[in-house]
């Protein structure tokens, strides 16, 4: 299955489409590949050329019934994948469908109504000579049953109303036959007399007073009626030959009718035994003589006038009609085929009254001009605001594609005032946004990228690597809120034994503070290079160094930032000086949280020795305090990121940091501060770090 698919793959890659998905594109596309494979075969000579060619044929017989459908998917996928195309036939099929069929059936209709009517008119004509016939016969009747009353032994009966007739004005298709208690009686003039009804069938007893009959292959209008007198019977019989100069009386006014008999197929003869192709043919030749004789005892009559106007359509509509047979009785739906013009069976319709006629006729014509106008109008209508919609997604679409392309200055032209007007606006404004925030986020990637070297440059003013002294341990470690740090801690080495410690805390966060602390890092390093020049020049007079003496080095570092920053700039330092051969560490503190030492014997000790913040006051003075270190003692100094931290228990703390740092005192020193640094991210929880984290940790050997 793999390989097949692989294949197919192949071979619509080579013809730059997309492989087959469904299995009707798939089956087509192997029922191609069949065809063209039988294609050599056909070739062949003999049964094997035919055998292949018939095959071939019925596989480009089933590759047109599966394209057929797929080439209809793909017309209408392309046809249909425009918004105005899709619109178009919704408005075809809900609003032009319903007019189309409610129009068709109106035509159908009247088209029906209009033969029903051309039948009726047909008929009513008909049963109009019918009745005109059956009172002339009863007449005759009543004139022959007196006569005969009167001379009962008479065997000639004469009809007084045709014997002062001019033999060339005589109906020659009247044909009378009458009967005194069932014996014939003979009628004159003679040419009346119907010599072939000799007799009165039994089931015209039964009622039967006048009709359409159907004898010798003929069709007649025939009228029967019965008279009693003195105990004798005189039935009179008068028929008329239906043919086509009768039909063109019936079909006067109305067009052309055709009257089709019906005659019944005779029963296979029994003697035919000669096998059942015999049998077959003689049922053949017999069905074609009684069509033959259908087509020789029609009849038909009237003529169909040239049309009046284009709409003046012919209009043929089929009944049937009730005919009984002479012989039998047995009554037949002979058809009746009336062809008729609108403009006929209007005249027919309005035949007392054709002036109103003409004018419901000029009515009718100027409602459907009117309907006609009202429907363009609406299609006029439909299709400008059909391309108002289109059009607005048109822009939607070629304004997406710019967009794609990274054209974000395109914009929507926007002259209507409606919603889709009002969405090409909105895409504008979010175009706009989408620029701006573009700009913004290029702004933002700019800032984030000097910030990054920022964070370098100020990582570069941390001490790097492993820094101590063989009787002190040291670690520092700074996590910044942001991506640069306003805290501050430096290690100055001093020869073997001597150590300078700095930790500030600048006010504010961000790039402001960070820029404070380079200023407030570059000058505690100038004053130590300064101090270490001039103890070079005093040849090595070490009570000279000015670092010795932190207060003062506060004192100077104050009236710097004072001068040097803004009135609300300032900064929290903490100053100390490390002697390794005494162990004493010499410091002050400036506005600085005051750092603690935990000794050995768990007590603590509070270096809180100094003054207020440096930059804030001009003349600010700070005292220095000195505390000694005894193996085991560890001086932990902290910036307010590590015990400000709040939840709903509160801050964080001293104690707890003291607890942390009591309870892992004896494992080394960045692993004390690792244990700090996860009891605040567990104090803090998932919430944001909310200021920097400086930690310093000491510890005397």
């Amino acid at each position: 299955m793999g390989r097949v698919r692989n294949f197919e793959a192949r071979v619509f890659h080579a013809l730059r489409r997309e492989p087959p998905q469904t299995k009707v594109h798939r089956l087509a596309f192997w029922l191609l590949v069949i065809y063209l494979l039988l294609m050599p075969e056909r070739l062949l000579p003999g049964l094997a050329g035919q055998i292949f060619s018939g095959i071939s044929f019925f596989t480009l017989a089933l590759l047109i019934i599966f394209c057929v459908p797929l080439f209809f998917r793909w017309i209408f996928g392309r046809f249909l994948w425009k918004l105005r195309n899709r619109l178009i036939l919704t408005y075809l099929l809900m609003a032009l469908t319903p007019v189309v069929l409610f129009v068709m059936l109106a035509l159908i209709s009247l088209y029906v109504f209009s033969g029903q009517f051309a039948i009726f008119a047909a008929t009513a004509e008909m049963n109009s000579q019918l009745e005109h016939f059956a009172a002339e016969n009863r007449a005759f009747s009543m004139h022959v049953a007196h006569t005969l009353a009167q001379q009962p032994q008479a065997k000639t009966v004469a009809l007084p109303e045709m014997v002062d007739t001019a033999p060339e004005s005589r109906d020659a298709g009247l044909q009378v036959a009458a009967f005194y208690d069932g014996k014939p009686i003979t009628i004159t003039p003679q040419n009346l007399n119907a010599a072939h009804i000799t007799q009165v069938p039994s089931w015209v007893k039964s009622g039967f007073e006048k009709g359409v009959v159907w004898d010798q292959n003929r069709f007649y209008l025939r009228a029967v009626d019965t008279q009693t007198i003195n105990g004798h019977t005189t039935t009179l019989i008068s028929s008329v030959l239906l043919d086509k100069s009768g039909i063109d009386q019936v079909a006067h006014g109305i067009g052309r009718i055709e009257m089709i008999p019906v005659i019944e197929e005779d029963a296979a003869h029994p003697e035919q035994q000669d096998g059942k192709s015999k049998v077959v043919e003689s049922e053949l030749s017999r069905r074609k003589r009684v069509r033959e004789e259908i087509r020789e005892n029609s009849i038909a009559g009237g003529m169909l006038p040239a049309a009046q106007h284009f709409y003046d359509i012919p209009i043929t509509f089929y009944a049937p009609l009730e005919t009984r047979d002479w012989a039998s009785g047995k009554p037949h739906d002979t058809s009746i085929i009336v062809t008729s013009r609108p403009s006929l069976l209007y005249n027919r319709l309005f035949i007392t009254s054709l002036r109103i006629a003409s004018v419901i006729q000029n009515i009718l014509i100027g409602v459907a001009i009117f309907f006609g106008l009202l429907e363009l109008i609406a299609f006029i209508m439909a299709m400008r605001l059909n391309r108002t919609i289109t059009e607005s997604v048109n822009n939607l679409y070629d304004a997406t594609v710019e967009i794609d392309r990274g054209n974000l200055a395109h914009r929507i032209k926007v002259t209507r005032n409606d919603q889709l007007a009002a969405l090409g606006r909105s895409f504008n404004r979010m175009a706009h946004s989408m620029e701006r925030l573009l700009a913004e986020q290029r702004e933002k990637e700019r800032l984030q990228n000097e910030l990054s070297i920022a964070q370098e440059v100020q990582a570069n003013l941390f001490p790097r690597g492993a820094i101590s002294l063989p009787m002190l341990e040291l670690h520092g470690a700074c996590y910044p809120a942001r991506t640069v740090s306003g805290d501050y801690y430096d290690f100055l080495v001093f020869g073997n034994s001597q150590l300078g410690l700095a930790l500030g805390d600048i006010s504010g966060k961000g790039i402001s503070a960070a820029l404070l602390m380079a200023t407030l890092h570059s000058a505690v390093r100038a004053y130590r290079f300064a101090g270490e020049d001039l103890l070079t020049s005093r040849n090595g007079e070490e009570n000279d160094d000015p670092f010795l003496e932190p207060a003062k080095i506060l004192t100077q570092l104050n009236r710097h930032l004072y001068r040097s920053t803004q009135p609300e700039k300032y900064a929290t330092l903490f100053l100390a000086h490390y002697d390794g051969t005494n162990q004493q560490l010499t410091y002050s503190c400036g506005g600085q949280l005051p750092p603690l030492v935990l000794r050995a014997d768990d007590t603590v000790a509070t270096l809180g020795c100094g003054g207020t913040v440096v930059g804030l006051l001009e003349h600010a003075t700070y005292d220095q305090g000195v505390e000694q270190l005894h193996p085991g003692d560890i001086l932990i100094a902290y910036s307010d990121g590590v015990t400000e931290p709040e939840n709903d228990f509160g801050e964080f703390g001293e104690d707890r940091l003291l607890d942390v740092v009591r309870r892992h005192r004896h494992k080394p020193l960045d692993a004390i501060s690792e244990q700090v640094m996860q009891a605040l991210r567990n104090w803090i929880g998932g919430q944001e770090q909310p200021d920097d984290i400086t930690l310093v940790l000491a510890r005397q050997k």
